[in-house]
Formats: structure tokens, C-alpha cells, sequence
């Protein structure tokens, strides 16, 4: 029997998902009460508003997000970030270096790191800069690799302390290959090491690098 697994983080009203970066803002464009006065009896509709920042919960960037001349959401391709067949990797140390994957197969799959980080979600310890992250090393024997996709269970793929200097090694390398990275996964210790189909697709707008997405694997 096929099991859909949701593997992405709700987006709620003036949460946080990366320190400095403003929460969401949704409410009410037409209120149920409002649009009774534009049908007829007896219907009635809302229509919900959102403000928010692209980088919002679980997300997914573009090459866009870190290039001038990168694709954007609206030149993804679904074949990108649909139906890609998964493959767990469990890393327990800060730094996730390049031997954490030595020896797998990861062409053409969606490489998804599970850290555990995300026990600390809607928590100061979630952004803090203590967060696991991809090493440069790590990031490029991903690319060599041919991952079709790479998403963790953190804030970021990169290291965010100050000893880092703002650079960010493995957005730069993947992103540069085409490879998507979707940030902020949850609940990876659901899904087998491999044997799964995954999906992480966002609303397909021009001139936006990053977008939420409902990933989601097919067990």
C-alpha cells in the first residue's frame, strides 16, 4: 500500500523561520460576511491574503536565489522536483563532510539529509548558528555525484556563524550545478533509507528565486 508522508513544516501567522527575516502575514482580503453582499443568498466565500518573504518554512531555492543569471521558479523544470526517487542520509555531526556519502548512489535522486534539527523548530536553538550544515567538500561530492536535488532538516545547508564570513560554499556549488536545495525538512526519521518517491513543488512565479513547498514522499 502506498503511504504519503508530509515532510514539510506548517506556515502559520508571525512565525520565524530565519533569524532576521520577517514572519508571515496572513488575514482576510473578503471575509465570509463581506462577500454576502456580492451573491446570493445563501453563498458566500473568503478569499485569504498572505504577505510573506519567498524564504519562508519549508522552501526551496533556485539557482536565481544565489545568481544573477540562474533559472528562477518559473524556469524549473517538475522533472527537478516531482517524482524523484529519495535517499535518506542520517548525519549526527555539525559539519556534514564529503564521507558522509561516500559510497551511495545518489544520481538523479533527491538527497535528503536527516540532522534531526528539526526537534528544535519554532525555537531560538532552531537559528542558531549551531545548526548541522553541508561542508564545501561535501556539497561538490554531491554535485560529482550527480544528486538531482538536496534538502535538510535545518535552517540552512550553509554555516551561518560569523567564523564563516557570510560565505556559503554549498548554495554556491550547488546552485551553480542546478541542483534545488530545499531547507527547513521535518520528520525524516519517517521515511526508509531509500525506496521512496519524492516531490517539493513550488507556485511557478517569474522573478522569484525561493518559494515554500509541501514536500511530501510516496512510501
Amino acid at each position: 500500500m502506498t503511504q504519503l508522508v508530509d515532510i514539510s513544516h506548517q506556515i502559520t501567522a508571525g512565525m520565524t523561520t530565519h533569524p532576521g527575516l520577517p514572519g508571515p502575514e496572513i488575514d482576510d482580503h473578503l471575509t465570509f460576511e463581506e462577500s454576502q453582499r456580492r451573491y446570493a443568498a445563501g453563498t458566500e466565500f473568503s478569499i485569504g491574503r498572505i504577505s510573506m518573504v519567498a524564504n519562508t518554512g519549508t522552501y526551496l531555492d533556485t539557482p536565481a536565489h544565489r545568481y544573477r543569471d540562474g533559472a528562477d521558479l518559473a524556469d524549473l523544470d517538475l522533472e527537478k522536483v516531482a517524482g524523484l526517487p529519495g535517499l535518506v542520509v542520517t548525519a549526527d555531526e555539525r559539519e556534514i563532510g564529503a564521507e558522509a556519502f561516500k559510497g551511495l548512489e545518489a544520481e538523479g535522486r533527491a538527497v535528503l539529509i536527516r540532522t534531526g534539527w528539526d526537534r528544535h523548530w519554532r525555537t531560538e536553538a532552531y537559528g542558531s548558528p549551531e545548526h548541522p550544515f553541508l561542508s564545501e567538500d561535501a556539497a561538490r561530492a554531491l554535485v560529482d555525484a550527480g544528486a538531482a536535488l538536496v534538502g535538510i532538516d535545518t535552517v540552512n545547508v550553509d554555516d551561518t556563524s560569523e567564523d564563516a564570513g557570510g560565505a556559503r560554499p554549498a548554495h554556491s556549488a550547488l546552485l551553480a550545478a542546478g541542483i534545488p536545495i530545499v531547507e527547513n525538512l521535518c520528520e525524516l526519521g519517517r521515511l526508509p533509507t531509500e525506496g521512496f518517491t519524492f516531490f517539493a513543488v513550488p507556485a511557478k512565479v517569474r522573478g522569484l528565486a525561493a518559494f515554500p513547498v509541501r514536500a511530501f514522499a510516496m512510501v
